[in-house]
């Protein structure tokens, strides 16, 4: 059986909504190796009983960190290994290629990333190929697939 060290990956939430899918995504960050970065505002508490709940007891061994804004989160990162996760966006996220310590920002749950986000950053914007009826996927289950990605890329080059 394949076990996962730490991969590296980043998993952006961008004024997430939904304490319930943060906590989702926080334990599958623990079980996949990855760390979470929360972009503020947040709509909920980080002791919000839903998202601990989700995170069940692997909240405690989450790599988390808070920003107050973007520019917090590019100082910490590359611009060019920042990709950004949109409905809106053309380039499905399986044409890259995905390197170790790469981010991934995916927007709040009732509306997205900005518009002005993805159109500054729009050679880095990917999306989920989905059948047209219906408008997104569950946003933890899109951090699940585009994360599972990276780290099978990652595998396929070691």
């Amino acid at each position: 059986m394949i076990q996962l060290s730490e991969t590296g990956f980043n998993i952006v939430l961008f004024e997430p909504e939904i304490p319930a899918n943060t906590g989702n995504i926080g334990r599958l960050c623990v079980g996949a190796g990855a760390n979470l970065h929360i972009i503020l505002p947040c709509r909920f508490l980080l002791t919000d009983k839903a998202l601990k709940r989700a995170g069940l007891d692997y909240w405690q061994d989450l790599s988390l960190t808070v920003h107050k804004s973007m520019d917090e989160l590019y100082a910490a990162f590359p611009r060019d290994r920042i990709f950004y996760c949109s409905t809106k966006a053309e380039k499905s996220y399986l044409d890259l290629d995905y390197k170790p310590n790469d981010a991934f920002v995916f927007g709040p749950e009732s509306r997205g990333l900005p518009q002005e986000l993805l159109d500054q950053n729009k050679e880095r914007c990917i999306t989920i190929p989905m059948h047209p009826k219906i408008r997104s996927l569950n946003l933890a289950n899109s951090v699940s697939i585009i994360l599972y990605e990276a780290i099978r890329q990652t595998l396929l080059n070691r």
